[in-house]
């Protein structure tokens, strides 16, 4: 249980970072650049997607023996794409369903996208006990 605990604190700080990272450009790129949100957090959670990978490969998941690099890699890009999807149909709901600025349902979005994260990744990637 303690390693769990540990791996879960690791994994919210490299989660930190990589929503920073997310939502910096995210607002760097719709507000100074005029780039449509939607547009906006699907460059912006990429570029989140490749420092998360690094991170977390490195810091808070084990390598899965057995597992090359290669297809451990595209593993965490289709979790990603996924997590790219429930991240844009939360802010597109947030946004034009329900009317809250975008700056605000990402938030939403992001704790929705962290849970999914953490589960899948754990499942298919970690190599851990």
């Amino acid at each position: 249980m303690g390693r769990l605990i540990a791996q879960i604190m690791k994994f919210g700080v490299v989660g930190v970072l990589a929503f920073v990272i997310d939502y910096g450009l995210l607002v760097l790129l719709t507000e100074l650049f005029g780039i449509p949100y939607l547009v906006s957090a699907t460059i912006s959670f990429t570029v989140s997607v490749v420092f998360n990978y690094l991170a977390s490969m490195r810091y808070v998941f084990s390598h899965k023996q057995g597992m090359s690099r290669c297809r451990e890699f595209i593993i965490f890009v289709v979790l990603s794409v996924a997590g790219l999807l429930i991240n844009n149909a939360c802010l597109w709901a947030g946004t034009d369903l329900l009317g809250i600025d975008y700056r605000i349902t990402k938030f939403a979005a992001t704790a929705v996208v962290m849970v999914w994260n953490f589960v899948t990744r754990k499942k298919f990637l970690d190599g851990g006990k």
